[in-house]
């Protein structure tokens, strides 16, 4: 269980060990359903037997759902990049650090985001360049 610690709290070594196993697993837990997700795409999905379609319609319709399926496994997998970063992260001891202020993101942050990498002045810093940028 996550401790309330404050988010500009410097946290200790200790508590960072507490808490590493924990991050760990949970990246691994989405980890593996992304990955079953995947397999379920590729054996059941993946596969359009037309004769089971009657009309143009139905066949319509299970184009449409493979396609959003397709997208779907799109996205996880870049999500999928972002998890095995986080463990990569993790085990080199820079998991709880934003990469670009280097200071600490937080385990308020890191829980509702837990491949995230940046703090959250640097998330709004980064969205407010963003915006500048759209427009």
């Amino acid at each position: 269980m996550l401790r309330d610690y404050h988010e500009v709290e410097e946290p200790s070594e200790e508590m960072l060990m507490e808490h590493r196993e924990l991050f760990r697993e949970r990246l691994l837990e989405e980890k593996a359903k992304l990955l079953r997700n995947a397999q379920r795409t590729l054996t059941k999905d993946m596969t359009l037997d037309q004769e089971d379609l009657p009309d143009e319609m139905d066949l319509a319709t299970a184009d449409y759902n493979q396609s959003l399926a397709f997208r779907l496994r799109g996205r996880e997998r870049h999500l999928l990049e972002k998890i095995t970063d986080a463990l990569r992260r993790l085990e080199q001891g820079e998991y709880f650090w934003c990469s670009e202020c280097e200071g600490f993101i937080g385990l308020k942050r890191l829980s509702a985001r837990p491949v995230t990498t940046l703090c959250i002045r640097c998330k709004e810093k980064q969205e407010k360049r963003e915006r500048a940028f759209a427009q």
